[in-house]
């Protein structure tokens, strides 16, 4: 056992942008694989609805309005509760991870899309894209989230 005992306290680090690639070229990688896998199994691909879409979007601008508060309230107290700084951590951490996990996916089934002559092939596309951007919103938001939850070096121990 050490006798400073702060270096017995587990650390958090922002997470790395190679664990997002990852994440993100796994999704594509999935994305790209379900219009195929889709048309042997039940001979018809799946459609990318606005609820989905726009369900994104929300989730990115929810985090993004947290991650403000979350800012702000450090800014001006220097502290946030631990079990609030830990609870918005962790949804921040997740977020981020399944935001490029959905963004690589939508982007792949796009790109699954690219070159046919299908009925739905270009709405497909399109929503994709979007989907895609909302998840890579989702990644962002949720990556300011985690940067505002950061506890400051220097601050007060008071």
């Amino acid at each position: 056992m050490s006798e400073d005992p702060r270096q017995d306290v587990g650390t958090v680090r922002p997470t790395p942008p190679g664990v997002l690639v990852g994440w993100g070229l796994a999704g594509l990688v999935g994305g790209w694989l379900v219009r195929p896998v889709a048309r042997r199994l039940a001979d018809s691909s799946p459609v990318v609805t606005w609820p989905q879409v726009l369900a994104l979007f929300l989730v990115a601008a929810i985090l993004a309005g947290t991650a403000w508060i979350t800012w702000r309230t450090v800014a001006q107290r220097r502290y946030l509760e631990s079990h609030q700084a830990v609870n918005r951590l962790v949804l921040a951490k997740a977020c981020a991870l399944v935001g490029a996990l959905v963004a690589g996916g939508y982007a792949g089934y796009g790109v699954s899309w690219l070159g046919l002559e299908a009925e739905l092939a270009g709405q497909r596309m399109l929503r994709s894209g979007l989907g895609s951007l909302g998840g890579l919103l989702t990644c962002g938001a949720a990556l300011l989230l985690e940067r505002a939850c950061r506890v400051r070096d220097g601050a007060d121990d008071a």
